[in-house]
């Protein structure tokens, strides 16, 4: 059977603002009918700390910090926790919910998805697997999370490597169209990570961030060796590719489309009330 074809983006590194607005604009796009499937792949600059679209930030982020680091700083679309994007490849996948691979529930359209990082995972050599919760505890852990870091706890079919969480996702659904996007983590700084966040007292920050290394890992810190940026997009390119059967075929935006996204980034993704209205 002939493969599917899927277009293939790699936008490079661009502001909070601008990232957002591509994820949004190609949803809105292939739900039109104007573009096939989608995958793309794409770092953030500056470093940025991205929040989930139900956080509030008066009480879960530390501003300040944000701004002493220089950091970029965006609400996104779909929901989870926060996110520091630095040392990382950034992916999205955009497909509509009416696809015959996709599955009708949240969770196995995930994991679906998913499938593409999991097999990136395994070509550059980590032995990588779906986290599934069995307990009543753990499946109510994921219900209540007790921290604002996505890093903190596998959700439903996150990939993990020996136990711990290597890339983290969310999904959104809007007008039909499922938009997945996540962060897989190369490197990670973990004292700054915890600083951007806000916490009762010290002792609960510790605590938290000792927890935490025992629950998230960067792919370099557990590869015998160190994997670039670059050998990580051909792995995971590769991996989409065979684990979602389809041929990716790069695409690169027009200038019209360049303009919409640059119009939405600035008046949606760098508006105080889109990022800081709940």
């Amino acid at each position: 059977m002939e493969k599917e074809v899927w277009r293939f983006i790699d936008s490079g590194e661009n502001s909070p603002s601008f990232n957002m607005a591509l994820d949004e604009a190609l949803l809105e796009w292939h739900g039109e009918g104007k573009i096939p499937p989608v995958i793309r792949f794409y770092g953030w600059n500056p470093p940025s700390l991205s929040v989930g679209y139900f956080q509030n930030i008066e009480r879960e982020i530390d501003m300040e910090a944000v701004s002493q680091y220089g950091l970029g700083f965006v609400r996104r679309p779909t929901g989870g926790r926060g996110v520091l994007h630095e040392h990382e490849l950034t992916y999205s996948v955009i497909v509509t919910e009416e696809h015959p691979d996709m599955p009708k529930t949240v969770t196995e359209a995930y994991r679906v998805i998913s499938e593409g990082i999991l097999q990136g995972f395994q070509k550059l050599g980590l032995e990588a697997y779906f986290a599934v919760p069995k307990t009543s505890a753990e499946k109510e852990a994921l219900k209540h999370p007790r921290s604002a870091v996505c890093f903190d706890a596998p959700s439903w079919y996150e990939l993990v490597v020996e136990g711990r969480k290597v890339a983290g996702s969310a999904q959104t659904r809007q007008k039909g169209v499922i938009l997945q996007h996540g962060s897989i983590l190369l490197d990670l700084d973990e004292d700054k990570l915890f600083s951007l966040f806000k916490y009762p007292n010290d002792r609960v920050k510790e605590r938290m961030q000792k927890a935490f290394k025992t629950k998230a890992v960067a792919i370099n810190e557990i590869s015998s060796r160190t994997i670039s940026l670059d050998e990580a997009k051909e792995a995971f390119r590769s991996g989409f590719e065979n684990g979602l059967g389809i041929i990716l075929e790069p695409y690169s935006l027009s200038p019209e489309e360049l303009d919409y996204v640059n119009k939405l980034a600035k008046d949606k993704y760098e508006s105080d009330e889109w990022n800081f209205k709940r």
